[in-house]
């Protein structure tokens, strides 16, 4: 084994993935304002909160925290620390444990993607655990259950963590159980080798441990093992998409709520900046494999036995794997395996789905947090700029886009920039996804939804863009969902407003698999057959104000049929 990784000089794609790729993980770590303390060891002594409220689970009793209307069970393992020989393998069930664990802290995150100039690693290897918020009582009394909302963090695959979110006004608002979980990341959830053959996507795997462990104790906690509903937002969808295509997730998720993230999205090539590749958020097992083998030689694991190549990458240390080279070298999940067989888009289209009901949406502005992440390094100051990116992105359409996205009509070129790749990116694609799932599913319940606030407060920490302002960007929902989520200014009364309705529409859904409730505005059924029909068109809007909350004809908004006509 070698001591020291094989150095080389790096390529101009490596100085661009240096800046670049860790603003697909941005909002995630802008969340991480603390690492939490580590949850305590089996059969510690009694916390200061020893009054806690205490639940037997499948493998044995846990101390939660009492919040008067609620309670939390923090850092609960549902799979064995992936480690040692373990490191690289499908998640096995924790160990059982004898007396009271405390849960009153959330464990630690999963090793993250590094910040420019880390000198630690942030997280730990260790970290198969999630969260519970239940209302109180738990159980309800009369034996009633509630409903059950699993939430998938987002940030590229490569950061994030379960206890960013408070999940607190979706469990006592809407009268739910609400799970969050930490899955693993980068190389250590989505490497792959020859001598590991069809092995799933690790971090896909926890995701669907986390949800066998939910079916067997949701009841423990109040819940309804039967009204289990997936949520998620960026990458949180994206492997909410990669369920509802796999065949091992059967029957584990009665819903899904996918935000931000369809099967079909994908970002041309230069989209975060000049010379960056062509994103597409699954590759295939060969992919992985051949970048797998190419980081093993770097490392120094070339032992011509698979055994010896693996047991040499399994003895690397954690910070030798978790620099931001190798992290962003593994951040696809790769499908041509047990979990996923083929290409979840191609699954989708296809008509291989769980039919179970869906809601999936997006936000008007979407790509302005991309593009405002990146202008101080890539700037668009003018037409020439705004038309180079556009050149490379769409190459002999790029007139087209021109004429479709002039400059002219928006305050900057780099706001026609964010426009354009909105629309072809994000909103066009995942109308095309509902198409193909109505196309399939016709009976299956389906809503679309546009969040559209155009002063969403901004995430703390995104930079400010003179004349960019980032309207309802990506990511920018989250404060209306989850009150945790750090802004630069809080919700004003008309923003509150709406957050209340966005929560019951999702615990509603949860409930019954229809957002509606009695006092809100009507959110239509999508039942689109084709682009042209009315259904199509008809997602909810979820903007602030009067009339704000009503359905929107999105299609048309984001010239949907234009971007249908161009090849991707």
């Amino acid at each position: 084994m070698s001591s020291t990784m094989t150095t080389r000089r790096p390529s101009r794609r490596d100085r661009l993935r240096a800046v670049l790729f860790p603003l697909l993980c941005a909002v995630a770590l802008l969340t991480a304002t603390a690492v939490p303390a580590t949850g305590a060891e089996p059969g510690s002594p009694p916390s200061a909160r020893e009054s806690g409220a205490v639940v037997r689970t499948d493998h044995g009793l846990i101390r939660g925290v009492p919040h008067g209307a609620y309670a939390t069970f923090e850092g609960v393992p549902y799979a064995a620390p992936p480690t040692g020989a373990l490191r690289w393998r499908a998640p096995v069930p924790a160990a059982a444990w004898r007396g009271v664990r405390d849960a009153t802290a959330p464990a630690q995150s999963c090793v993250q993607m590094p910040a420019p100039g880390a000198a630690a690693v942030l997280g730990s290897e260790d970290c198969l655990y999630l969260n519970v918020t239940t209302p109180t009582p738990t159980p309800k009394p009369a034996g009633q259950k509630r409903p059950v909302l699993v939430w998938m963090h987002g940030g590229a695959f490569l950061g994030g963590s379960g206890s960013d979110y408070s999940t607190e006004r979706l469990a006592v608002r809407g009268d739910t159980v609400v799970v969050t979980v930490n899955y693993r990341l980068g190389i250590f959830g989505y490497f792959g080798h020859p001598a590991l053959g069809s092995a799933p996507p690790f971090g896909l795997a926890d995701q669907q441990a986390a949800l066998r462990w939910v079916r067997a104790n949701a009841e423990r906690f109040g819940g309804d093992p039967d009204r289990v509903t997936l949520f998620g937002e960026s990458a949180g969808a994206l492997g909410i998409c990669a369920h509802l295509t796999s065949p091992a997730a059967a029957r584990l998720f009665q819903r899904a709520v996918l935000q931000s993230g369809s099967c079909l999205m994908s970002f041309p090539r230069g989209t975060l900046g000049p010379g960056t590749p062509v994103y597409e958020p699954f590759a295939s097992q060969r992919d992985v494999q051949t970048a797998g083998a190419e980081a093993a030689r770097q490392l120094g694991c070339t032992a011509d036995g698979g055994d010896e190549a693996l047991a040499c990458l399994r003895g690397q240390s954690t910070d030798r794997l978790a620099t931001a080279q190798l992290m962003q070298s593994f951040n696809r999940p790769a499908f041509g395996n047990a979990l996923l067989p083929m290409a979840p888009d191609e699954a989708l289209t296809s008509g291989r789905f769980h039919r179970v009901p869906v809601v999936q949406g997006t936000n008007h502005d979407e790509m302005r947090m991309f593009v405002g992440l990146s202008l101080a390094a890539f700037p668009i100051r003018t037409e020439d700029d705004y038309r180079a990116r556009l050149v490379e992105a769409f190459g002999a359409a790029a007139q087209a886009v021109e004429a479709r996205y002039p400059a002219a009509e928006h305050l900057t070129p780099a706001l026609a920039w964010a426009a354009a790749l909105t629309d072809r990116s994000l909103a066009c694609t995942t109308l095309a996804a509902d198409r193909a799932i109505a196309a399939h599913a016709p009976g299956i319940p389906l809503y679309g939804y546009e969040f559209g606030d155009p002063d969403a407060p901004v995430l703390a920490g995104l930079p400010a863009n003179p004349g960019f302002p980032y309207g309802a960007a990506h990511g920018f929902e989250m404060p209306f969902l989850f009150s945790s989520f750090p802004t630069e200014r809080p919700l004003s009364d008309a923003q509150r407003a709406l957050s209340d309705r966005m929560v019951d529409y999702w615990t509603a859904f949860a409930r019954t698999g229809d957002p509606n409730t009695a006092d809100a505005p009507r959110w239509p059924v999508l039942r689109p057959s084709s682009p042209l029909a009315r259904s199509a068109r008809s997602v909810q809007s979820l903007t602030p104000g009067p009339g704000g909350i009503r359905p929107v004809d999105a299609y048309s908004a984001h010239h949907c049929a234009f971007w249908d006509r161009l090849p991707r």
